[in-house]
C-alpha cells in the first residue's frame, strides 16, 4: 500500500507541478478542471446514483467551469460572489454537521446533487482565479491546507485525549480530536508569519495571501489563518460525513492508494472560496 501511494504521489507531483509553474496560468486550470470534473463524477456515487446519473453529474461540472472561463470569471474575482459562497459554507457546513451522519440522507437528493456541483464549481473557479493572480498566492492557500492537516496529525498523535476527553465529532470522524484541531491552527500561523518574512525577505512581484492579510493588520493575519485552518477540518469533516452516510471508506479508487479526488480536495473545499473571499477587495 505505501509503494502505491507513493507511486501515485510522485506521478500526480510531475503532472501538476510543470502545469503549476508553467508561466501561463491556463495549463493549471485545465489541469484542474480534469480533477474537477472527476470528482462530480465521484459525487454521484457517493449519493447512490447510477452510472450515467454520475457521468452527467461530471459533464455538468465540465460545462459549468467552461461557461465562466468562457465568460471571462477567471480573471475577474468577484468580492460579492466569494462573500456569498464564503457565507454559504460557514452556515451550510455548521448545519450539516449539526445534524450529523443521519441527517445527510433526510435531505433531498437533488438539493444534495445540485449542493456539490456548485461546490466543486466555485472550488475550482477561486483556484483558477488564485492561480490568475500569481503562482505565490495560489501556493500559500494550498500549503495551509497541507500544514494544517499534517500539523493537526502530528499534534493528534502527540497530545489527543491529553487536554480535551471529546472527540471532535466522534460520529463522523473517530480519530480527530481537538487537540489536532489546535496543533493545525498554531502550525498555519507559524505558517503564516514564516510566508509573510520569506515574501519581504525575497520581494516577490506577487504577494501571498498571508502579506495581503497582514498588510490590513497583525490581529487580522492571525485571525485569518486560524479561520482558514477550521475550514479546512470542515471541509475534511463534511466529506466524512456524507462517505459515512453512503457507507463508503473512499470516494473513489480513482487515486490507487489514495483513494478518490474528493478523499484528496476535501479540505480545499471551503478553504479556496474562503481564500478569494478575503483577499479581494
Amino acid at each position: 500500500m505505501l509503494k502505491t501511494r507513493v507511486i501515485t504521489a510522485v506521478l500526480l507531483l510531475a503532472v501538476l507541478l510543470p502545469a503549476l509553474f508553467y508561466p501561463a496560468p491556463e495549463p493549471f486550470c485545465a489541469l484542474a478542471l480534469v480533477f474537477i470534473t472527476a470528482a462530480g463524477w465521484e459525487w454521484g456515487r457517493l449519493n447512490g446514483c447510477r452510472q450515467s446519473v454520475s457521468v452527467l453529474l461530471a459533464v455538468t461540472c465540465l460545462l459549468l467551469c467552461l461557461a465562466a472561463w468562457a465568460l471571462g470569471w477567471l480573471w475577474a474575482p468577484s468580492r460579492t460572489l466569494w462573500l456569498v459562497v464564503g457565507a454559504a459554507w460557514v452556515l451550510g457546513s455548521a448545519a450539516l454537521l449539526r445534524a450529523g451522519v443521519g441527517g445527510w440522507g433526510r435531505l433531498p437528493l437533488g438539493l444534495r446533487l445540485a449542493g456539490g456541483v456548485l461546490v466543486l464549481c466555485f472550488a475550482w473557479l477561486a483556484m483558477a482565479q488564485a492561480r490568475f493572480i500569481g503562482v505565490n498566492f495560489l501556493l500559500s492557500g494550498l500549503v495551509l491546507v497541507w500544514v494544517a492537516d499534517i500539523a493537526a496529525y502530528f499534534a493528534g498523535r502527540a497530545l489527543g485525549g491529553r487536554f480535551s476527553r471529546s472527540k471532535l465529532a466522534a460520529s463522523i470522524s473517530p480519530g480527530k480530536s481537538w487537540e489536532g484541531v489546535w496543533g493545525g491552527m498554531l502550525g498555519v500561523v507559524l505558517l503564516a508569519g514564516l510566508w509573510c518574512w520569506i515574501d519581504q525577505h525575497w520581494q516577490l512581484q506577487v504577494p501571498s495571501l498571508y502579506s495581503r492579510l497582514a498588510a490590513q493588520g497583525l490581529w487580522l493575519l492571525a485571525l485569518g489563518a486560524i479561520f482558514l485552518a477550521a475550514m479546512s477540518v470542515v471541509g475534511d469533516l463534511v466529506e466524512s460525513l456524507v462517505k459515512r452516510s453512503a457507507g463508503a471508506k473512499d470516494s473513489s479508487g480513482l487515486l490507487p492508494g489514495h483513494g478518490g479526488v474528493l478523499d484528496r480536495v476535501d479540505a480545499l473545499l471551503p478553504v479556496l472560496p474562503l481564500v478569494m473571499m478575503l483577499a479581494t477587495h
